[in-house]
């Protein structure tokens, strides 16, 4: 498929590494021959065969030596400073240190409830990835009169990182108490609901999302969906875990006029057992009894609002 620069400036920003690499590849119209040639001239060696595997997501650049090239690969194809090197997740000056720091963190290490959700997972026949990566996702959180998740909606964008992929397996892990055989979900915009999971004992539903298309390596597609809840217990928090790096994440908790939290918190963790990080205050709206968090470019954790309603 074709690329243009702004489609290269768009996956520059949100990866996944393979696909940056393909559209700068198409975009400044270098053989893989090529590139390897001007390599070689800056005293790097790296094979055809290692250069199609990266683009193709095969295989990713871990190596000091690979990691090299990568940052030399900038400059051949006349791209920002660390603009590829970043989606490696290895930072500036901590190549050495973090060649073995895995692409993601298994769903284990963020979700105290994994054991429950690696066995929906397993009866949908999901893949670990499920082939999608997320460019986009705005989350809007509702929290009743009684202190209760009420409700969420998302809307989300993901780009297919390979081809064929035609669905999305949303994710409802509900308060303590909360009944997810009475959960409700809708499939709001460009999908419509497929199979739905749960586990009582923990209150986690996996429900399937159709597209309406099938999509090939490197497509984006924008849909909508929403889960009626409203059976757990007083929420004091809304969290979202990550298994992988993705794009901007927008989360906005609303609350009933006839229960307003004395202050919130956005914070971020790296696991469900590590101490809770990033912490900023929150200002409630008073109009409409909001509060936000806005997080760019989103890695691997945990990010989430708490409240205290006291």
């Amino acid at each position: 498929m074709g690329h243009t620069e702004a489609d290269l400036a768009q996956v520059l920003h949100t990866g996944p590494f393979h696909l940056a690499l393909r559209a700068a590849l198409a975009v400044r119209g270098l053989p893989l021959q090529r590139v390897q040639h001007h390599l070689a001239h800056r005293g790097i060696t790296v094979g055809v065969t290692s250069l199609s595997y990266w683009q193709q997501g095969a295989r990713r650049p871990q190596r000091p030596e690979s990691l090299r090239a990568v940052r030399a690969l900038e400059d051949v194809l006349e791209l920002p400073g660390n603009s590829l090197i970043r989606l490696l997740d290895v930072g500036e000056g901590s190549a050495q240190r973090d060649v073995e720091r895995p692409a993601s963190r298994s769903y284990r290490s963020l979700v105290e409830a994994s054991g429950a959700v690696e066995q929906l997972l397993a009866d949908l026949e999901s893949p670990t990835d499920g082939g999608l990566h997320t460019v986009g996702h705005h989350e809007r959180v509702r929290i009743g009169a009684g202190r209760e998740l009420v409700g969420r909606d998302s809307q989300h964008v993901v780009r297919a990182h390979r081809d064929g992929i035609d669905r999305y397996l949303a994710i409802h892990h509900g308060d303590p108490g909360c009944d997810p055989a009475r959960v409700e979900v809708s499939a709001l915009e460009n999908c419509r609901t497929g199979r739905v999971r749960w586990h009582r004992e923990t209150g986690v539903l996996v429900a399937e999302l159709l597209f309406d298309a099938r999509l090939r390596a490197g497509e984006t597609y924008l849909f909508g969906y929403g889960f009626e809840d409203g059976t757990g217990g007083p929420s004091g928090e809304y969290v979202r875990g990550f298994s992988f790096a993705g794009g901007q994440y927008v989360l906005q908790v609303r609350f009933d006029e006839g229960a307003l939290p004395v202050r919130c918190r956005r914070f971020a963790q790296a696991t469900t057992g590590a101490s809770r990080g990033a912490r900023t205050n929150l200002t409630l709206s008073g109009r409409h009894r909001t509060a936000h968090m806005v997080e760019q470019g989103v890695r691997p954790g945990i990010l989430g609002i708490d409240w205290d309603w006291d």
